[in-house]
């Protein structure tokens, strides 16, 4: 087929050709200047719209694309490839982790995702079907003058407390994605991105750039509006569509993009899709969460034998003090004693603040979305829930130790799902380290921090109280020995199980409080475990 790439000048436009004259697809490639108006005469088989980005920015000429319409580039060729891009996804704190090309979202506020929609909508008017739009990660260059490719090189500034998860593409995938799009028309939307994401720091390093992290506020006196969000939250997506229909997967990663010419064994592991980082737990572990869980809280355990060392299971417990320190207590003394995380589903709230969200993602925290907890599962993972959800984590101290409601009993669809325990815990002592004594229902307050509430505590959320912790692991629920996978969907099985694991957990919430001589001090264990429920645990915690 003859082909022709609409292109401003650079390397990239160049490796495309490079890479289409190599193959057996193409008879012949030229590349037509984008903002000269050039059209190749005959008409070409294929046309490639190879999409310009604004100087030093992430966002499409727009103003471009449109002189080249408007002066027939529509004409120049039977079927049209154009290249958009990712970052048509709006970075967010709620971003829910690798999307999918059919998910419906609401109109992007971001003026640069705005922009992006605004390129496809315009190419869907303006040229013939069959239309094949690729939206790639970004695809880094030696001499690229867009956001990421600056970046990449020299001094990078980024944003303080901020490490969103990256997606990025070699020119060599690229191309070969291009290629398959000619060699298999489509008509339809493909996200062409690397399986796995990497860390934005872990990028830089790679590359051997320096970083320098500065306030986000600063970074809007020279970035483009919008600019400034995708350095801060995700936006990565799923290119499951791509292999689906055209059979084809990139072959390099992140890291490779990141640092062409660096031998693979140099690159290290894929990085996580969240952002969960094994070092960063071990390091937290040795000083803070060490001194929080033995010294602070000086947490005592039993039923730890109970979780299992290999394979999947939902871990399903009660949250407490609107802060997630009684969930990074419980992964802490997992990870210490078993070598094993627990990725918590994590509200939207602990992802949107600086450093909170670096802590709360190193530590393995995941998005609450559905996908995402299946995609935990499916990997063999332990997966925490707190069934009560943000409400549970707000209740008034008064209330602190009777449970709520467990919403849509999701925790349980998942477990007959993934055929993998449910396995009931509790903390008795986290509610008393920030007792909520009242609530502010302050719409502003509400609107910045997605709090329901501002919480009113003895010491105003700063400092946690020293209480006294007890953690009890009650004996698993092995519903994949009970139910077929079909069971997720019988609402009575269902519901059922939720009723049974909320009974377990509010009776050794219950019997745990009333051992308790003193919420600063004492152990409530016996030998016995710490509840009826519970067989008797081969190790007791420290005190």
């Amino acid at each position: 087929m003859r082909v022709v790439i609409f292109a401003l000048a650079g390397t990239l436009p160049a490796r495309l050709k490079a890479a289409f004259d190599a193959g057996d697809t193409v008879a012949g490639c030229r590349i037509a200047d984008l903002s000269s108006g050039e059209m190749p005469r005959p008409a070409a088989d294929v046309a490639v719209l190879l999409t310009p980005i604004v100087r030093r920015g992430l966002a499409p000429d727009l103003a471009a694309v449109e002189r080249f319409l408007a002066a027939g580039g529509a004409a120049a060729a039977r079927r049209w490839i154009v290249v958009s891009s990712a970052a048509i996804w709006e970075p967010s704190h709620r971003h829910p982790g690798m999307v999918a090309e059919d998910r419906v979202s609401r109109p992007a506020i971001n003026p640069v995702a705005r922009a992006w929609g605004s390129l496809e909508d315009l190419a869907a008017d303006a040229l013939p079907p069959p239309l094949t739009i690729l939206r790639p990660a970004p695809v880094p260059t030696a001499d690229g003058d867009d956001l990421f490719s600056r970046l990449l090189r020299g001094t990078a500034l980024t944003v303080a407390g901020f490490d969103p998860p990256l997606q990025l593409l070699t020119p060599a995938d690229l191309a070969a994605a291009i290629s398959r799009s000619i060699e298999r028309p489509r008509q339809g939307v493909y996200h062409v991105a690397p399986a796995s994401a990497l860390p934005l720091r872990r990028a830089l390093q790679l590359a051997g750039v320096r970083r320098w992290p500065l306030p986000g506020p600063l970074h809007r006196l020279w970035r483009r509006p919008g600019e400034v969000e995708y350095l801060r939250y995700p936006w990565t997506v799923a290119g499951d569509e791509i292999r689906r229909r055209l059979d084809w997967l990139p072959q390099s990663g992140s890291a490779a993009a990141a640092a062409p010419g660096r031998r693979p064994q140099d690159l290290g592991p894929p990085g996580d899709d969240h952002g969960m980082d094994r070092d960063y737990i071990a390091a937290k572990g040795r000083r803070l969460l060490r001194f929080l869980h033995d010294r602070w809280w000086r947490v005592e355990w039993r039923g730890l034998e109970h979780v299992p060392r290999t394979g999947g299971a939902v871990l399903a417990g009660v949250h407490r003090g609107h802060q997630p320190w009684d969930g990074v207590m419980t992964l802490h003394l997992v990870f210490r004693e078993l070598d094993r995380v627990i990725r918590f589903l994590t509200h939207p709230t602990l992802l949107k603040f600086p450093f909170l969200t670096l802590f709360m993602t190193g530590l393995g925290g995941v998005p609450a979305f559905q996908h995402n907890a299946d995609k935990v599962l499916a990997g063999g993972h332990l997966l925490g829930v707190y069934p009560e959800g943000i409400q549970g984590a707000f209740r008034l101290y008064r209330d602190a130790y009777r449970l709520g409601s467990f919403g849509r009993h999701a925790f349980v669809k998942l477990a007959l799902r993934h055929r993998v325990p449910i396995l009931p815990f509790v903390t008795v002592g986290s509610a008393e380290a920030f007792p909520i004594l009242g609530k502010i229902h302050w719409r502003w307050w509400r609107r910045w921090s997605e709090w329901p509430c501002l919480p009113i505590t003895p010491t105003m959320s700063l400092v946690p109280l020293p209480s006294k912790w007890h953690t009890c692991f009650l004996e698993p629920l092995h519903v994949e020995d009970r139910y077929p996978p079909e069971a997720a969907e019988d609402p009575e099985v269902v519901n059922e199980l939720s009723r049974e694991v909320r009974r377990r957990v509010q009776t050794a919430m219950t019997e745990m409080r009333q051992r308790r001589k003193s919420i600063w001090w004492g152990s409530i264990f016996t030998e016995h475990g710490c509840e009826a429920a519970a067989t008797a645990s081969s190790r007791p915690g420290r005190r």
